[in-house]
């Protein structure tokens, strides 16, 4: 159970563009978790677990991941996959005490937007979201109403392709990948970009005390249309209560979400 007790050192990596830079410590942030001893099972069968459904997956959606690289070429001029560095919490036991080490990864996806150079934008988006600046979201073209996505409609960098994919979430299909070579799971907190950490706050790293996943409780409770607040409330949320029953209850709700693009947009 996360706590404000116990000790449990979370590293931070500050890094700009795809440098990495110095790790730094954050030895304020004490966190409490279960002792390793009582999640090394769980740990054990969950890995066992994504290798087995990511090697199905990839093995039984191949030809779709064919057609979708075909009709991405055709479409727009660009590589087929988007290539970003992403945050993960990386797993170390010592001495009893389980620490998260925070470390970039390559984050893999279904390219859905034109070639070009969309770092400031995401930046300026991303800022607003995790610090509730609800005035940026109500100034864009065609405003913001609590319920709707954050996400801007017509989006102009989005492809034509790009728009399928999003709301079918097909464009996630490479992360099969990550998870596959151990960089995510299937189920966790969807992993920041290294900016994005950098806005969090005491409370808001704590989301990164876990495998990072293709799916979780907040992708299964509004997706796009929920505030940071509660995507952390409900990262935090699954982290206390860890299990292989949650995480079985939270693919088994992903179908359906998906399947109703509810928050997609």
């Amino acid at each position: 159970m996360i706590a404000r007790s116990g000790f449990l050192t979370l590293a931070r990596q500050a890094i700009r563009g795809y440098e990495v830079a110095t790790t730094v410590q954050v030895d304020s942030r004490c966190i409490s978790t279960p002792t390793a001893r009582s999640r090394r099972g769980y740990y054990v069968a969950k890995r066992a677990f994504d290798l087995c459904v990511a090697s199905l997956a990839i093995a039984v959606t191949l030809p779709l991941w064919i057609v979708i690289a075909i009709a991405i070429r055709v479409d727009s001029p660009g590589p087929v996959l988007f290539r970003q560095e992403r945050v993960r919490g990386r797993r170390i036991v010592a001495g009893g005490k389980t620490s998260w080490q925070l470390t970039t990864f390559p984050f893999y996806k279904f390219r859905t937007m034109y070639v070009a150079d969309h770092d400031d934008v995401h930046r300026e988006y991303m800022t607003a979201y995790i610090t509730n600046d609800h005035d940026y979201f109500s100034a864009r073209e065609g405003g913001y109403s609590p319920g709707e996505s954050y996400r801007r409609r017509d989006d102009p960098r989005v492809t034509r392709v790009g728009r399928v994919l999003r709301k079918l979430s097909l464009d996630e299909l490479p992360q099969l990948w990550n998870v596959l070579v151990g960089h995510m799971s299937i189920v966790g907190p969807r992993p920041p970009m290294p900016y994005e950490v950098d806005l969090y706050d005491d409370i808001q790293v704590e989301r990164l005390a876990a495998p990072g996943g293709i799916t979780g409780l907040a992708q299964i409770n509004g997706r796009c249309t929920i505030g940071f607040d509660d995507v952390v409330r409900h990262d935090r949320e699954y982290i206390e209560r860890q299990s292989f029953w949650q995480d079985l209850t939270v693919i088994a709700r992903t179908v359906p979400a998906v399947l109703s693009r509810k928050g997609a947009d």
